[in-house]
């Protein structure tokens, strides 16, 4: 029941502040004002149907600015290491200055989409499935559940969709195991958006949002810059996506965070660290 209650909490605000946020993207500044606003109800609904359905602490909400740092870190580091493995295997044409008033927008889009899609698919989803099946079988249900929403993208693939739940889906499960804490997914989650989409224009996950800070187009095998669903279905955002989740599974392991079958008090004292 307080899965329920949760899923459907955080779904109706997703759903309501999407349809907002989507209502006024012909206006950046609007769209920054919906954006923020989206993340903010999130966060806030999530702490407050956690609190009245497990009469707990939100310990995974914790340390906000510094976690966020972090995973804005790595998500950083991720989308460099893409971004050199593109130039290498193609090139980059830089078409000069784009439009700052849509960068703010396309900021403002993407924190909603980080808190939204982080709150409900590590924060309710996987959490909770995780106390049932465990770590690993909750990682692949739900990366795949993640992946499958891209679908719903306007140059969506199969393939694009696979690729998402792969590099995305694993990766940002694997890294809340790791940390135990929200706001790290969230920030890598939402500055490998923003390089991508606000500041070099590119397509992300099969979305155009129009010019970024920088106009750029990329050129090269398919294979490597994703074709319309845009740089995340390349090989090289996978295999950023995989290796990274290597490294946060062995970091969860040496953490003791994995959680096995059933074994709910150990997910609820991990969380706790």
């Amino acid at each position: 029941m307080r899965f329920v209650k949760q899923f459907l909490a955080v779904l109706a605000v997703m759903v309501v502040c999407g349809q907002v946020t989507s209502a006024v993207q012909d206006n950046p500044w609007l769209t920054l004002a919906a954006g923020l606003l989206s993340a903010v109800l999130t966060i806030l609904t999530y702490r407050w149907v956690v609190r009245r359905t497990e009469h707990r602490d939100v310990s995974e909400l914790a340390g906000g600015g510094s976690r966020f740092v972090t995973g804005a870190l790595i998500g950083a580091a991720m989308f460099a290491s893409v971004a050199v493995n593109l130039a290498f295997n193609g090139s980059f044409h830089v078409g000069g200055f784009g439009s700052m008033p849509n960068t703010w927008g396309i900021f403002g889009f993407m924190a909603a989409a980080a808190v939204t899609e982080e709150v409900l698919f590590r924060g309710v989803l996987f959490r909770i499935v995780e106390e049932r099946l465990g770590t690993y079988p909750s990682l692949i249900l739900t990366g795949v559940a993640f992946g499958a929403m891209h679908l719903l993208n306007d140059k969506a693939t199969l393939w694009g969709a696979l690729a998402i739940a792969v590099e995305a889906g694993f990766m940002l499960a694997a890294c809340f195991a790791a940390f135990r804490n929200l706001w790290v997914p969230i920030g890598l989650h939402f500055t490998w958006n923003f390089l991508l989409a606000g500041i070099f224009s590119l397509t992300s996950s099969g979305n155009g949002l129009g010019k970024g800070l920088v106009e750029v187009t990329i050129t090269g095998p398919e294979l490597f810059t994703g074709g319309e669903f845009g740089p995340e279905g390349g090989v090289a955002a996978v295999g950023a996506g995989v290796l990274l989740t290597l490294i946060f599974l062995i970091v969860a392991h040496r953490r003791g965070h994995i959680v096995r079958p059933g074994g709910r008090g150990a997910a609820n004292a991990a969380a706790a660290r």
